[in-house]
């Protein structure tokens, strides 16, 4: 970095970056909108602290994020402390603490801003905004599914009503693995093939379970025929619990909103790290960033629990453009009546602070599309 880089105020750190006008308000306006969706289904605000002491919040779900997360050292008490890098362990926290004594199935909602050591792909950010719904103490299909339909209405309400549920059981593969008794270098190769959907390597590897394992490749794709392909796979026990878990999930989701797209691969398990059943992805057509992620889990007091998380910034950049407020220019000394009455029609007024000598200039030079005249609001052309 040169001298000139390093005293330039507008630099940022890798990852950072400045919302600037519309994008801020639009960013603002969004979530708002997801949360009176969240809101409207009973799930109830809660706001969580930017900062936790270490123990705290890496104990339970929130040690799968450890590795993103900073720390700092409290000047106050001399402990460490942990900047979050995800909301979702901290309400986690929040059930079996301070609401431990709250009516079971707890729905709670939260939006905040998220900060992590390392951005999540390439020209991502490293402060994340996220919005999601947790819903806590209960074990059922019924709940995944009702997470998964409340997050769609949100994202219809930002735009986004055809959106893609990617369906997955991160833990099928560990289960499968661990209870075959191998030893881990095969354990280890058999992973990696599966992640890779390497047909050939998984039927070299996988002695006994290599057919199994060949039709658990087969079944990812649309939710329809990649179930079938799932129910044909002669899976063991704990294995079939989950995913007949996940069809009767698919099942209650399509029922109840047939235009979503359903796809299913039980073999996925990447960057699932603290779920411990059905989890999944959204992604919306045409756009390649996962606009949000959720699935089941162990709240802090190991009560079961689901939710999801949406990504506020992916969503937005996803969904059709929000349309600008007009702004209209209201000369110096107009009564302040005409104002309100502009504000109530939904215009935002912009009132000169002194007497311009042109206010149609005046308005074109602040970016305004209308000016107050004659009591009347007139574009400008």
């Amino acid at each position: 970095m040169d001298d000139q880089q390093a005293t330039n105020p507008a630099l940022l750190p890798t990852g950072l970056r400045d919302l600037l006008p519309p994008e801020a308000e639009t960013e603002a306006a969004g979530v708002a909108a997801a949360m009176a969706v969240f809101a409207a289904h009973a799930y109830q605000r809660v706001n969580p602290p930017l900062l936790e002491f270490e123990e705290g919040f890496l104990g339970g779900s929130g040690a799968a994020v450890a590795e993103q997360s900073f720390r700092i050292m409290d000047p106050d008490s001399h402990r460490m402390m942990v900047l979050r890098a995800d909301i979702t362990p901290q309400i986690a926290r929040i059930a079996a603490t301070r609401l431990a004594g709250a009516p079971r199935p707890l729905r709670l909602s939260y939006a905040g801003e998220c900060l992590r050591v390392r951005p999540g792909g390439p020209g991502s950010d490293r402060q994340v905004p996220q919005a999601g719904i947790e819903l806590i103490g209960a074990d059922s299909a019924a709940a995944d599914a009702e997470v998964m339909l409340v997050a769609s209405e949100a994202l219809a309400a930002l735009g986004l009503p055809r959106i893609s549920l990617d369906l997955t059981l991160p833990t099928l593969v560990p289960t499968l693995l661990s209870d075959a008794g191998l030893d881990e270098a095969t354990s280890r190769i058999l992973s990696h093939a599966l992640d890779r959907k390497d047909a050939a390597e998984v039927a070299r590897f996988g002695g006994a379970m290599a057919d199994m394992l060949t039709d658990l490749l087969l079944a990812a794709g649309p939710a329809g025929p990649a179930l079938a392909a799932l129910r044909r796979a002669a899976l063991p026990r704990a294995c079939r619990v989950l995913a007949e878990r996940l069809e009767e999930v698919a099942n209650r989701v399509a029922q109840a909103a047939p235009w979503l797209r359903l796809t299913v691969d039980p073999l996925e398990f990447r960057g699932y790290r603290y779920h411990t059943g059905l989890a999944l992805s959204v992604f919306a057509p045409g756009c390649p960033e996962e606009l949000g992620r959720g699935g089941r889990y162990f709240s802090g007091g190991g009560e079961p629990a689901t939710g999801i998380t949406l990504y506020a910034d992916a969503v937005l950049r996803a969904a059709r453009p929000r349309a600008e407020r007009l702004r209209v220019f209201v000369p110096a000394g107009t009564v302040a009546e005409l104002g309100a009455h502009l504000r109530e029609d939904g215009f935002a007024t912009l009132v000169g602070l002194a007497p311009a000598e042109d206010d149609v200039a005046e308005a074109r030079r602040l970016r305004c599309t209308h000016v107050l005249v004659g009591g009347e609001a007139r574009p400008i052309s």
